[in-house]
């Protein structure tokens, strides 16, 4: 058999590129960090959720990130094989440590991160030579997060991606900006808008769009995204619920009612769950409930990457059921 046709036959559903980590969260909830007294680590880092959230609705998930040679690298490593994503692609570093992510839980909407990424982070130096670009040019989406435009090597290395995609469907950028990845915003617009030509979807709330196309009100948000190249443009609205258009269609879908208790993870988990209705060939209004309930559920539960839904628990929310009374149950059966 052909290398070629070797890399067809192993070809992933969904790899994403860029940050990965690890995830402290506080168990002591709505005090600050100077006094919570334990926490939970987890795998952590946007497109590294991304790609468990795809795993836990089935999908063959790989993802192209950096750690440090260190512990956390090595717990990273094995937390994404325990949650079904390929770690192959995964750069070890003997420079810079394995980045480490805090964050405050103020239930319902106020959950500061504090990252400890300096001078630079592991998946910030993935070079071109360290990418497998048959991977790249084989896998059926392609995700990629602005975070990696905002240094070298990683910026050369996203742009070499998109490059080897050609615009293959399907090539999604997730808007996820971050001020403290950047010197300005207008840096931000700059690189994102060299990108926007390169994608089929884009992805981002309100705020991100502004970084993006100088738009935050949905409509016209949407409209840009569009007049910059991509196919589908996906505009968070946060309690609206979210904005999808092409050039020839417009859908809306309303928010999922659920009680939040730590929203970070939310949107990774929203992530997966479009990645995985594209793949399927979905209507727009079934990939937007159904991403909506993905991200409900995450903003529901107190970890991000441990807590991606599955396809039934995501039936179950939309038919009105509670995916989180299941898993108390489970658990008190367990301590029983």
């Amino acid at each position: 058999m052909s290398s070629a046709t070797d890399s067809v036959a192993n070809a992933t559903d969904v790899l994403t590129f860029g940050r990965s980590g690890v995830d402290i969260y506080p168990h002591q909830i709505g005090v600050g960090l100077e006094d919570v007294q334990t926490f939970g680590k987890y795998l952590g880092g946007t497109t590294a959720n991304v790609a468990v959230a795809a795993a836990r609705l089935g999908r063959r998930t790989a993802i192209i990130t950096g750690v440090g040679n260190d512990p956390f690298g090595r717990f990273v490593r094995r937390a994404l094989r325990e949650l079904g994503v390929d770690d192959s692609h995964v750069v070890v570093n003997s420079e810079y440590a394995t980045p480490v992510t805090f964050c405050e839980i103020f239930p319902p909407d106020d959950f500061p991160i504090w990252f400890y990424r300096k001078p630079t982070a592991p998946d910030l130096q993935v070079r071109p030579s360290d990418i497998d670009f048959d991977a790249v040019r084989g896998t059926h989406l392609m995700w990629l997060s602005v975070t990696g435009l905002s240094e070298e090597p990683s910026r050369e290395s996203h742009f070499a991606v998109l490059e080897a995609r050609a615009r293959k469907p399907f090539t999604v950028l997730d808007l996820d900006y971050r001020p403290m990845f950047w010197d300005t915003p207008a840096h931000a617009t700059e690189q994102v808008q060299k990108a926007l030509a390169h994608v089929t979807v884009a992805v981002g709330n309100r705020e991100e769009c502004e970084v993006a196309v100088g738009e935050t009100e949905p409509e016209r948000a949407a409209d840009a995204l569009l007049d910059a190249g991509v196919e589908l443009a996906v505009v968070k609205q946060g309690p609206k619920g979210v904005l999808a258009k092409t050039r020839t269609e417009r859908v809306e879908s309303p928010p999922i009612p659920i009680k939040p208790l730590n929203g970070l993870g939310a949107g990774d988990s929203f992530g997966g769950s479009l990645a995985h209705g594209l793949l399927a060939g979905w209507p727009l209004a079934k990939v937007l409930q159904n991403a909506n309930a993905a991200g409900a559920i995450v903003a529901s539960r107190l970890e991000c990457s441990t807590a991606m839904p599955t396809e039934a628990e995501i039936d179950l929310l939309l038919a009105g059921g509670d995916p989180n009374a299941q898993l108390a149950t489970a658990a008190a059966e367990m301590r029983s």
